[in-house]
């Protein structure tokens, strides 16, 4: 990635307009259909056919519904030269695998198989900028036992990121993430989200957008559906691997201070450390970069276009997109 001067058109060509109904999992372009995600057009992949969404149907005496024992991951797809390119494909996918295989999920498709089916998908419903959800769900069975067979099921959405520009407030949560001597945390299990639920609906129904959860020990470990980064005198600070779920758009952002040759730290912390810091933000796949006005009503110090947290929201746009970065130096002054 070539670093050069001048990155002021950023701001205006990919900040985007926050809509207050969006959601991490929610495109903000919702059409006046009553289900927002598909039509009776949209085609998806399912238990080895490409078939019309609304017409799919799953067993409702399946592990996945009643017991959450089911994984999936969650990919964007973005333009790129006319055409429509997954970004990290393969590292989702090879996560999604690594889900299955450590909660003992019987699955046999290749990272290679799961990339030429998702572009198929997204070919058949003539989608570049989309969300893509392949989840993989368990057979009929009520036992407490491991799955004897799983069903994929990819499915796609178009969306536009409504959180670009947004400056969101923030509280910690009294639900605290999974424990992890109780629960595969790096895994991405449906199950799992329950928790987030809970957390984000908490903060909601204060009047925040959303939540900050601690891990069993009291320490800073995601929000309910991204990671988490924190900014402090030109260092930033992000939760260990451990209790986490180590997001592929947090090891980008890694990826991307270390080309800036900003700082940056995995290190334990606490809410109290964070608060009053200089800047944060959440990452992850559907949020891509999204800025922290204030935690716990504690606002951060500095404005967000003039922090190295900016910088690297408008780097990820870039990567996503395959274009060129270009900074000032007074973005990393």
């Amino acid at each position: 990635m070539e670093v050069v001067h001048d990155y002021k058109k950023l701001k205006q060509k990919y900040q985007q307009p926050a809509s207050k109904k969006a959601g991490f999992f929610i495109p903000v372009n919702q059409n006046k259909n009553k289900n927002m995600y598909y039509n009776e057009n949209t085609v998806i992949y399912f238990n080895g056919q490409f078939v019309k969404a609304a017409e799919a149907k799953t067993d409702l005496y399946s592990q996945s519904l009643h017991y959450g024992y089911a994984v999936f991951e969650g990919i964007r797809s973005y333009p790129i030269n006319g055409s429509t390119k997954m970004f990290k494909g393969k590292e989702h996918y090879d996560r999604l695998r690594h889900s299955a295989k450590v909660m003992r999920i019987p699955f046999e498709y290749t990272t290679e198989k799961l990339m030429e089916l998702t572009y198929e998908v997204l070919k058949r419903n003539n989608f570049t900028d989309a969300y893509i959800r392949p989840i993989v769900l368990c057979s009929p069975n009520m036992a407490l036992s491991k799955g004897k067979e799983s069903y994929l099921a990819i499915e796609t959405w178009e969306w536009t990121n409504g959180y670009m520009s947004n400056k969101m407030k923030i509280m910690t949560s009294s639900y605290r993430r999974p424990n992890a001597d109780a629960f595969h945390v790096d895994a991405k299990v449906s199950g799992h989200y329950v928790n987030s639920i809970l957390a984000c609906q908490e903060a909601k129904d204060n009047g925040f957008d959303e939540a900050l959860v601690l891990d069993s020990n009291g320490f800073v470990a995601e929000s309910s559906g991204a990671n988490i980064f924190y900014e402090n005198d030109g260092v930033l600070y992000t939760a260990p691997k451990g209790n986490i779920l180590p997001g592929i758009t947090r090891a980008t952002v890694i990826e991307l201070c270390k080309e800036l040759n900003i700082p940056v730290e995995e290190k334990l912390f606490t809410p109290a450390e964070m608060k009053g810091a200089d800047a944060g933000f959440f990452c992850g796949t559907a949020a891509e970069v999204v800025a922290l006005s204030s935690l716990d009503n504690v606002e951060f110090k500095k404005n967000w276009e003039d922090s190295l947290s900016y910088v690297i929201q408008q780097a990820y746009k870039c990567k996503v997109l395959e274009q060129q970065f270009r900074i000032e130096e007074k973005a990393v002054a």
